[in-house]
């Protein structure tokens, strides 16, 4: 079933940036089940930047209306809304986080969302956004912003042991170390690439044909508009682990830990530096550079996650992990 607040014609760019956010935060606390001190600090992080939403409406061009994409995805027959997800992840869509070869979803260490935050099926995705407002809107909701390695897993189809060769950062500079690590990384997986839909790229399977506006001149809030696809629009663009989206639409933050102390999943509240990947940017019609799950970008716009000037612009958004508590 999909959720969500009809959308109006307002709600279609013809409204501020203020009034499309006042809509998306009732939508959210509906859908998530938000509490009122939860959607208080999701409405503080928001006030604090000029430019979080949903793309800049004076300009935005959606190739797709949210109206459009409930009626593709019923046609296409797909469903959105799992119970048995719901109860192992304790949230509405998200998806666990787990190995298909030797794990169940039920022995699963942690979940991911199913889509771009709002995570809401055929609603935009929160774009503008910082790492480090990313990382606090992801623990507004009780949950945290993804490790690499756990966003990387969702894509693939199976989650591994973290994978960062820590020893490669030790004795030289961030920007050293993260290169170092990412040749590494990228020559172990090379030779197994795969895209969240399957093991050999496909054109036009996910949302991928977004275009830049046409002043568009790299950056600016008043010439580059957001143009996603809303969230779910493509029901074939998913992976094996039930989690949509990671190839296409919004490109999306992820933390990038350099020491096992700025792991995400271990717990850390400090972090380690941005790690960016999943445009449809740089697919079907631009082709900027690689976009297999597990390939990891140079250090494109890098600092620390939540360092206060972290990267921000029309096509980055982000989505969440937690980390489930087992019963004894």
């Amino acid at each position: 079933m999909l959720l969500g607040l009809q959308w109006s014609a307002l709600a279609h760019g013809q409204n501020t940036l203020a009034e499309q956010n006042q809509r998306l935060f009732l939508e959210l606390q509906q859908v998530h089940g938000l509490t009122d001190a939860q959607l208080s600090k999701i409405r503080s992080i928001f006030a604090g930047s000029r430019v979080i939403g949903q793309g800049n409406p004076a300009i935005t061009r959606h190739p797709m209306t949210p109206e459009q994409c409930r009626t593709r995805v019923q046609e296409s027959g797909a469903t959105y809304g799992n119970p048995t997800l719901e109860r192992i992840c304790g949230a509405k869509f998200m998806a666990p986080l787990y190995d298909p070869s030797h794990e169940s979803p039920e022995s699963s260490k942690a979940c991911i969302d199913q889509f771009e935050f709002p995570d809401i099926p055929c609603e935009y995705p929160v774009v503008w956004v910082k790492a480090k407002e990313a990382a606090e809107l992801c623990e507004a909701e009780g949950k945290r912003l993804c490790d690499a390695h756990e966003w990387e897993g969702a894509c693939d189809g199976r989650l591994e042991a973290p994978d960062y060769p820590f020893e490669l950062a030790k004795g030289v500079a961030p920007e050293v170390a993260i290169r170092n690590m990412r040749l590494a990384h990228n020559r172990q997986y090379a030779p197994s690439q795969r895209w969240s839909y399957g093991p050999t790229y496909q054109r036009g399977i996910c949302a991928t044909g977004s275009t830049k506006s046409a002043d568009c001149n790299g950056g600016s809030w008043t010439q580059c508009g957001s143009n996603t696809y809303p969230a779910g629009s493509f029901p074939a663009c998913h992976s094996p682990l039930n989690v949509y989206d990671l190839n296409g639409n919004a490109a999306e933050h992820m933390n990038l830990p350099i020491t096992p102390d700025q792991m995400s999943s271990r717990g850390s509240k400090t972090l380690g530096y941005t790690e960016m990947k999943g445009s449809w940017f740089i697919f079907d019609t631009y082709r900027a550079h690689e976009d297999w799950c597990r390939w990891r970008a140079p250090f494109w716009h890098g600092t620390r996650v939540l360092a206060s000037d972290s990267h921000a612009n029309y096509h980055l958004g982000f989505r969440c992990c937690n980390t489930l508590t087992k019963s004894p």
